[in-house]
Protein backbone atom coordinates (compact mmCIF):
# COMPACT_ATOMS: atom_id res chain seq x y z
CA UNK A 1 0.00 0.00 0.00
CA UNK A 2 1.29 3.06 -1.34
CA UNK A 3 1.82 5.97 1.42
CA UNK A 4 -1.46 8.41 1.76
CA UNK A 5 -1.15 11.81 0.42
CA UNK A 6 -2.57 13.28 3.67
CA UNK A 7 0.11 11.83 5.14
CA UNK A 8 2.82 12.85 2.48
CA UNK A 9 0.86 16.29 3.14
CA UNK A 10 2.21 16.34 6.62
CA UNK A 11 5.56 15.15 6.51
CA UNK A 12 8.51 17.41 6.74
CA UNK A 13 12.47 17.16 7.19
CA UNK A 14 13.45 16.29 10.81
CA UNK A 15 16.36 18.63 10.34
CA UNK A 16 15.62 21.59 8.45
CA UNK A 17 11.63 21.20 8.33
CA UNK A 18 11.47 21.47 4.61
CA UNK A 19 8.63 19.54 3.38
CA UNK A 20 9.55 15.82 1.96
CA UNK A 21 8.62 14.71 -1.81
CA UNK A 22 8.44 11.47 -2.92
CA UNK A 23 11.02 9.91 -5.02
CA UNK A 24 10.20 8.93 -8.34
CA UNK A 25 10.95 5.04 -7.74
CA UNK A 26 8.72 5.84 -4.55
CA UNK A 27 11.77 4.66 -2.40
CA UNK A 28 12.33 7.32 -0.33
CA UNK A 29 10.99 11.05 0.52
CA UNK A 30 13.39 14.11 -0.42
CA UNK A 31 13.92 17.44 0.96
CA UNK A 32 14.62 20.07 -1.45
CA UNK A 33 16.85 21.74 0.72
CA UNK A 34 19.59 19.69 2.56
CA UNK A 35 18.99 16.78 -0.10
CA UNK A 36 18.75 13.94 2.19
CA UNK A 37 16.34 10.62 0.63
CA UNK A 38 14.72 9.37 3.81
CA UNK A 39 13.75 5.62 3.05
CA UNK A 40 10.28 4.04 3.05
CA UNK A 41 10.46 0.50 4.47
CA UNK A 42 7.39 -1.63 4.26
CA UNK A 43 5.33 1.55 3.58
CA UNK A 44 6.84 3.19 6.40
CA UNK A 45 9.19 6.19 6.08
CA UNK A 46 11.82 5.96 7.97
CA UNK A 47 12.47 9.87 9.06
CA UNK A 48 15.66 9.60 11.16
CA UNK A 49 18.53 11.55 9.95
CA UNK A 50 21.02 8.89 10.61
CA UNK A 51 19.11 6.79 8.27
CA UNK A 52 18.81 8.83 5.11
CA UNK A 53 21.29 8.98 2.49
CA UNK A 54 21.96 12.51 0.88
CA UNK A 55 22.25 12.95 -2.78
CA UNK A 56 23.22 15.64 -5.50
Amino acid sequence: MPIAQDLLDILVCPLCKTPVQLVHDGAGLKCSDCKRVYPIRDDIPIMLPEEAAIED
